[in-house]
C-alpha cells in the first residue's frame, strides 16, 4: 500500500507552552508549519520563535485566540485562510476549568464554562476549518487526561468536561469517517508542567516522590505526549480512529495502595521526632 504524503500544516491550540508547545515543536522538527494559539497567561513570541529556529523548524504562526469564543475562532481562521492553503492536522490542546471545592458549592455556570473551553472547541474548530479552506483536516487529536476514570482533588469540572470531549470525539470519528478524517484522543497522566504545579501546588511532586520514590519513574513528560500525537498524524497509524490512547508510562495500572505498601521497604527511614 502506498504511504500517504506527510502532513504539511497543523494547528495546535494552547501551543505556546507545556504539552502544546512540545507537540508543536515535535511536528515542526518534521517540517510541519504550525499555527499556535494562546489565551491564558502570556506568550513571549520571541522566545517561542527562538525555540523553533533552534530546532531548524519552519517558523510558526502565533495568534491569540480564546478557544471558548466563537468570535475569536472565526477571526483566527479568517486570518489563516490568506496565509495557508489548508490544515492537515488539528491538535486540540487548550482547555480550562476552575478547581472545585465541596460538592455543595458546585456551580452550573462553572461546568458550562469548562465544557466551553475543554470540549466544544472540537466542533467549532472543525467547522471553521471547513469554512475557511473548503475541506477538513486529515487528523484531529484532542488532549484529555485520566481524570474521568481516576479521582483527583478539585478536578470535578475538568473531569466532566474531558469525559464529554472523549465521547464527542468518538462520535465525530464516526461522522467524519466518510471524509477520510481520523479523530483520536490522547490521555496523559501526571505531566509536570506549570499548569500542573498551579493546579495541585508546587510542593506536590516533591511530596509524592518522598512518599513513593518510584513515582518519579511515572512522571510523563510533554515530549512523551507529543510523540504520540506525531505518530497519530504520521500516516503510520491510520488504522486507529475514534480511540482514546493513554500516555502514562504504565503508571495507571501499577500506582495503587498495594504498590505503595510493597515499596515501603525501599524508602529511607524517617528520623524519630
Amino acid at each position: 500500500m502506498r504511504a500517504r504524503p506527510p502532513i504539511r500544516t497543523a494547528l495546535v491550540t494552547g501551543g505556546t507552552r507545556g504539552i502544546g508547545l512540545a507537540t508543536a515543536l515535535a511536528l515542526a522538527r518534521r517540517g510541519v508549519r504550525c499555527v499556535l494559539t494562546w489565551r491564558w497567561g502570556t506568550a513571549d513570541e520571541r522566545e517561542v520563535q527562538a525555540l523553533f529556529a533552534a530546532a531548524d523548524a519552519p517558523p510558526p504562526i502565533i495568534a491569540p485566540a480564546d478557544v471558548a469564543s466563537l468570535d475569536d475562532t472565526v477571526a483566527l481562521f479568517d486570518g489563516l485562510k490568506d496565509r495557508l492553503d489548508g490544515l492537515d492536522a488539528l491538535v486540540l490542546n487548550a482547555g480550562g476549568a476552575p478547581l472545585a471545592g465541596d460538592w455543595r458549592d458546585l456551580d452550573r455556570r462553572a461546568l458550562h464554562q469548562s465544557l466551553s473551553y475543554s470540549a466544544w472547541p472540537a466542533v467549532d474548530y472543525l467547522r471553521q476549518t471547513e469554512r475557511a479552506f473548503g475541506h477538513l483536516p486529515r487528523y484531529v487529536v484532542a488532549m484529555s487526561s485520566t481524570g474521568p476514570d481516576h479521582y483527583t482533588v478539585g478536578y470535578d469540572y475538568m473531569a466532566a468536561a474531558k469525559s464529554a470531549l472523549e465521547v464527542l470525539c468518538r462520535y465525530l470519528a464516526c461522522h467524519l469517517r466518510r471524509d477520510d478524517v481520523r479523530v483520536n484522543v490522547v490521555r496523559s497522566r501526571a505531566v509536570r508542567t506549570e499548569t500542573f504545579d498551579r493546579a495541585f501546588g508546587a510542593d506536590f511532586a516533591g511530596w509524592a516522590e518522598r512518599v513513593a520514590p518510584h513515582t518519579a519513574r511515572h512522571w510523563v513528560t510533554p515530549e512523551d505526549v507529543a510523540g504520540v500525537v506525531v505518530a497519530l498524524c504520521s500516516g503510520l497509524l491510520d488504522g486507529v480512529n475514534g480511540q482514546v490512547l493513554t500516555v502514562d508510562r504504565g503508571g495507571t495500572f501499577s500506582d495503587d495502595s498495594m504498590g505503595l505498601f510493597a515499596a515501603r521497604a525501599s524508602q529511607p527511614a524517617q528520623p524519630a521526632s
